[in-house]
């Protein structure tokens, strides 16, 4: 090879690398090819037909058409950041998880804040509860407690909650929300009146995320380090105050701002203001939940603060922003199924329900591998286990592990120390009919000793203008279950339909 010829090589080569210098960082199909142009379709002559082989295209308008998974069926609207908790005082007397072993320890988190009722386009200023729901990814595992912003919830068997959340969503004929719907569901259902008391009170309507308080609601068990059980509440609450807003503000924010709380949470972190959470449990033993005069598993009913005090855990912040909405809080996925040694379920049959449903439909919305997507990982500890395939299979598939068990190639070994603590029950499998039920007490008492005299008037406002949409046996029905909770709200209840009514009424002479 002479040296002009080998000279011209290598400056061919260079101008090579030089092109494609150029082009690194250029676009691609989803396969990795470069692109050499993206804005023109590839056609027979400049007015002609597209022709099939234009891969490009092709590759494109395929992921495009389904580049939508489904909405969830609840709590379809909602926004997230991630953060840490920190243990602030020792409770490993009642609990062994890892996460509270010692004062210091921080633990990474991740948290959605949703509405529940509303479609993915809703307005965040809805009337509604607010979803609340953490994802801890502790040294033993993710452990989701996946909670609202209210202690307690509309029902307490899980066989009811389909209907509910039917009430909630879209009349199948018209197709518009029906307050008659919901209404009647209400009203049949007594059981309800405790928490709808608490959505139609002021708190009913958060000011954004940050300014509300989270519970795990449900009664979970937590086992300590010698084996002992006792049953728990967790509560969250706001460093920032709690901060409602007025239903003529919430109106307005739903027509100029209908993202008001994701954007209010995004743009506080991005400022530095990283919210937190003051976190607490109340501990309730075997001994006190016999004896005590509500079942304490019934998640319609608080527990007595003045009887099972608030004890100090810890602190939530959210420091960090998601760095792609869909990929972090779209594809994030909690299940109260999802626990840790030393948390445990308790009897609550809603969270009994919850423990299949909620990642049931993960794998119906994601996948039937949606724990190995990044977000929903538990990367701090080594999934081992002898699941395998499926769509979307992307953490190797375990390589060349055994897929069966037991077996004699040193798949992985069950821990027996880390067994679940047995309980023992007692009773005939039956359908017990809990309707009739106290239903009323805790709700009266929250209208006398919680709300003050004007949150009392706005309360039985906000009822009365909504119900007085519905017909009149329904109205009756709703006036009367209130009345049993204290005759004063019954009674001002009725004053706001009559007044929405007469208004209605005036406005059509």
């Amino acid at each position: 090879m002479t040296r002009d010829r080998a000279a011209n090589q290598l400056n061919e080569f260079k101008e090579e690398e030089t092109k494609q210098q150029q082009c690194s960082g250029g676009l691609t199909t989803a396969s990795g090819c470069p692109l050499a142009d993206k804005l023109n379709s590839l056609t027979i002559g400049e007015r002609g037909p597209l022709m099939l082989g234009d891969v490009q295209f092709l590759d494109e308008m395929a992921h495009f058409d389904r580049e939508r998974i489904p909405e969830r069926v609840v709590h379809a609207k909602g926004g997230g950041a991630f953060g840490v908790f920190e243990v602030t005082h020792d409770i490993t007397r009642y609990c062994k998880a890892s996460i509270f072993s010692k004062v210091g320890k921080k633990t990474p988190c991740v948290v959605r804040f949703s509405t529940v009722g509303g479609e993915s386009g809703s307005a965040d200023t809805a009337r509604d509860p607010r979803g609340f729901a953490m994802k801890f990814y502790t040294d033993e595992g993710n452990w989701d407690l996946v909670g609202n912003n209210t202690p307690i919830f509309f029902i307490r068997d899980p066989s009811l909650f389909a209907s509910f959340i039917h009430t909630q969503k879209r009349n199948p004929v018209t197709h518009l929300k029906d307050p008659d719907m919901f209404w009647d569901f209400i009203s049949l259902r007594p059981e309800t009146t405790h928490h709808v008391s608490f959505i139609f009170s002021d708190r009913g309507i958060p000011d954004g995320f940050r300014h509300m308080n989270g519970y795990g609601s449900h009664t979970f068990k937590l086992v300590n380090s010698e084996n002992k059980p006792i049953y728990c509440k967790f509560h969250f609450k706001t460093d920032q105050g709690i901060k409602n807003l007025s239903v003529d503000r919430a109106g307005e924010l739903a027509s100029s701002d209908p993202d008001y709380s994701i954007r209010d949470l995004y743009n506080s972190i991005t400022a530095g203001k990283f919210p937190s959470w003051s976190v607490y449990i109340q501990v309730m033993t075997y001994e006190q939940a016999e004896t005590h005069k509500d079942n304490p598993f019934d998640l319609t009913k608080v527990w007595p603060h003045k009887d099972f005090p608030l004890i100090p855990v810890g602190k939530m912040t959210l420091n960090r922003n998601p760095s792609n909405y869909f990929q972090d809080i779209e594809q994030l996925a909690f299940a109260p199924s999802h626990m840790v040694p030393g948390v445990e379920a308790s009897p609550d049959k809603m969270l009994q329900g919850r423990l299949f449903a909620y990642p049931d439909t993960h794998r119906h919305r994601l996948g039937a591998n949606y724990l190995q997507i990044p977000v929903n990982c538990p990367y701090k500890t080594k999934v081992s286990n002898y699941q395998r395939d499926g769509p979307m299979s992307t953490d190797s598939n375990q390589g060349g592990a055994p897929n069966y068990y037991p077996n004699s190639f040193s798949g992985p070994k069950d821990c027996p120390r880390f067994k679940d603590l047995p309980d023992t029950f007692t009773g005939q499998v039956a359908r017990y009919n809990t309707a009739d039920h106290d239903n009323f007490t805790q709700c009266g008492e929250f209208y006398r000793k919680v709300l003050n005299a004007e949150e009392r008037a706005r309360l039985a406002e906000n009822i009365g203008g909504h119900v007085a949409a519905a017909q009149e046996f329904i109205r009756k029905r709703t006036v009367g279950n209130f009345a049993k909770a204290d005759p004063a709200l019954g009674q001002a209840i009725q004053d706001a339909i009559d007044k929405k009514l007469g208004a209605a009424a005036s406005s059509r002479l």
